[in-house]
């Protein structure tokens, strides 16, 4: 009987979903076990020697754990990302990493698209102002409001979300432009309406620029104080990725000088955040915790893709998603 295990802590609610989610999903003859990440080298050892699958959910596998674990092949990710996990580490052990196969990509793309529009629209300072009792005293002095409608949208990564968060432009009648070192899926970008551009172009022309890359050696700090400078001074920035990806000083300082109009951020370069972070108070920025994935329906499909590789793996079948540790550079 294979066994998957799933590391994490039970003491949230968000985990235990996705626990319920396994096991409701999991086949009969799956045995799905659990395993706590902070537990002690040996007893994690002991819980997961049997295990041929591990999902972590903000928890990794050490890889003095890891290669006291004969029996694993695999560490199936709940997420896009991958930079929690010693990628070409376990790869030594003969361990694969898959990433989630783009299970996330749509809620990704649709909190994308909602902080592009609450940014816009300027919609937590009406929200607080009409919280505080205050109806539009005071929110008619803002900066006028704009429309997406019409604006070059610009696509940094166009992987599994970034072609979601395209598919989900054509309803507001933008020109979508795009940049990625790779060709994932050559001619896509014509079905989905999007030009290829380089880097730089990208960032001069775009009303909005959002990103959405694997956080590795090349890609952290790949938007800091040239890449700001370049946008235009109207435009906005948004990530969902992952905080380093964005230089956050440059960011903060950009803000402040103008050079661009505004932010709308899922992730920060330290998670949790200092409190006193100013872009937590600047009137130009919504950040919202690290949130755009988790949804119902993308914890499902996440979990319905883990089970599915441990099936492929114990059929010795290809598995799906996997992490090329050539490309952790």
């Amino acid at each position: 009987m294979p066994t998957i295990a799933f590391l994490a802590n039970l003491a949230t609610a968000e985990h235990k979903r996705r626990w319920d989610l396994l096991n409701d999903h999991a086949a009969d003859n799956v045995n799905v076990i659990i395993a706590d990440p902070t537990s002690s080298p040996g007893e994690l050892i002991e819980v997961l020697k049997d295990a041929d699958v591990a999902v972590p959910w903000l928890a990794s596998i050490p890889l003095d754990v890891a290669e006291q674990l004969p029996k694993l092949k695999l560490v199936q990710l709940l997420t896009a990302g991958y930079d929690s996990v010693d990628v070409v580490g376990l790869s030594k052990l003969g361990i694969s990493v898959a990433n989630n196969g783009g299970s996330n990509a749509i809620s990704v793309s649709e909190h994308a698209i909602t902080l592009m529009l609450s940014v816009y629209r300027r919609m937590m300072e009406s929200w607080i102002n009409t919280k505080d009792g205050n109806w539009r005293d005071g929110v008619d002095q803002l900066p006028v409001r704009t429309e997406i409608n019409g604006k070059t949208v610009g696509i940094i990564g166009f992987g599994n979300i970034g072609r979601q968060v395209a598919r989900r432009l054509s309803g507001f009648d933008c020109e979508v432009l795009y940049h990625d070192v790779v060709e994932l899926m050559p001619g896509r970008d014509h079905e989905l309406g999007a030009q290829a551009v380089d880097l730089d172009q990208l960032l001069r022309v775009s009303d909005v620029v959002t990103v959405h890359v694997p956080l590795n050696s090349s890609t952290c700090g790949m938007m800091g104080a040239r890449e700001f400078g370049l946008m235009k001074k109207t435009a906005i920035f948004i990530n969902t990725c992952r905080g380093p990806v964005h230089n956050e000083a440059d960011l903060i300082k950009a803000l402040q000088d103008g050079e661009i109009t505004g932010t709308g951020l899922d992730v920060l370069e330290q998670e949790p955040t200092d409190p006193k972070n100013p872009l937590l108070s600047m009137p130009n920025a919504i950040v919202t915790p690290h949130w755009a994935g988790g949804t119902g329906e993308g914890n499902e499909r996440a979990v319905v893709f883990a089970l599915s590789n441990l099936e492929r793996l114990v059929e010795d079948r290809k598995l799906l998603s996997v992490v090329d540790p050539a490309s952790i550079f």
